[in-house]
């Protein structure tokens, strides 16, 4: 057994107290992991950007009185489970690809794969299984949603070999984690709008600022085997950058609620969430990596909050 993987089967980034751990039996532990079931931040921040796009349409529509609500709370339902499988196929093609990285990365050494626990013919059957499931989540919505998921998968194809090539593979990760952005609206009126596009944008920011607290934990490992990131790039000017990047973001998601018309509890959950975001700014410490795991986990309650201000903006809330 891989040294750096305990006698439990625990990879060194998990939580060892994870519902993975007291549910599933243990041969199912490293497909899990790889899917990072034991990690549900990801599938999350995933998750919100979709359901803030299909919030934003409902305000839109019950704005025209054409909202239906229960296709509303179906799409949330869909978007949900095509989170979690389409996060768990991103991370089993990533783990696929960088497996050789991963084995050269202290953090990452554990993981199913560079540990041997699952072989990659293993990991590829798996990664189908998990497309499948997201396929069947994209034949639920409209054809022009449809189309559109398909086009995602050009992104999500790049993402995992842009840490090669460019010193912002977080801005590949927020193309391809954002994408939901444009889901959501697409899935309620089969058309985009500016207050899509708006959203889209704004989400890509985040995931930029967010993926950059994340890959401060990384950065000296980064540098020995020659990953790069925004870390690196941005070294000790990370909270200008933060500021930049979460003031676009809250100026586009402003935006794109008035654009949609968006109700006033809408707008104090922005409030909030700016109050978070700068929050992040002006406690994080670049080199403490557990702090960087912290805030960037903490994004995901900013990902509720900006829901939830949606929803309670609704007519019916």
């Amino acid at each position: 057994m891989n040294s750096f993987t305990d006698q439990n089967g625990r990879v060194a980034d998990a939580p060892s107290d994870n519902w993975v751990y007291r549910i599933l039996p243990p041969a199912a532990w490293p497909y899990a992991q790889l899917a990072r079931w034991d990690r549900p931040i990801g599938w999350q921040l995933l998750m919100w950007p979709c359901f803030w796009s299909a919030a934003l349409a409902a305000n839109a529509l019950a704005g025209e009185g054409r909202l239906d609500f229960a296709i509303f709370l179906f799409h949330l339902v869909l978007f949900f489970v095509g989170s979690v499988a389409m996060r768990g196929a991103g991370c089993t093609y990533n783990d696929l690809v960088d497996e050789e990285i991963d084995m050269a990365v202290a953090r990452t050494r554990s993981r199913p794969l560079p540990s041997g626990r699952v072989s990659r013919a293993e990991a590829k059957l798996f990664l189908l299984v998990q497309v499948l499931v997201g396929l069947a989540v994209l034949l639920c919505f409209n054809g022009f949603s449809v189309v559109l998921g398909i086009l995602s998968l050009a992104v999500v194809a790049i993402y995992p070999f842009a840490k090669r090539f460019t010193d912002w593979p977080q801005f590949f990760l927020g193309l391809a984690f954002s994408w939901g952005g444009l889901m959501g609206w697409a899935g309620q009126t089969g058309t985009l709008s500016v207050s899509a596009v708006l959203l889209y944008l704004a989400a890509v920011a985040w995931t930029i600022g967010y993926d950059t607290i994340y890959a401060h934990q990384d950065k000296e490992d980064d540098a020995l085997v020659g990953v790069r990131s925004t870390a690196r790039l941005f070294g000790d000017d990370t909270r200008l950058w933060l500021i930049g990047l979460y003031s676009l973001t809250l100026i586009l998601l402003f935006a794109a609620f008035v654009a949609a018309g968006a109700g006033f509890l809408a707008f104090v959950g922005l409030l909030v969430a700016a109050v978070m975001l700068g929050y992040q700014i002006a406690v994080i410490d670049i080199d403490d990596p557990a702090q960087c795991l912290s805030l960037f986990k903490f994004n995901g309650r900013i990902g509720a909050i900006l829901f939830l201000g949606l929803v309670a903006a609704l007519p019916f809330a």
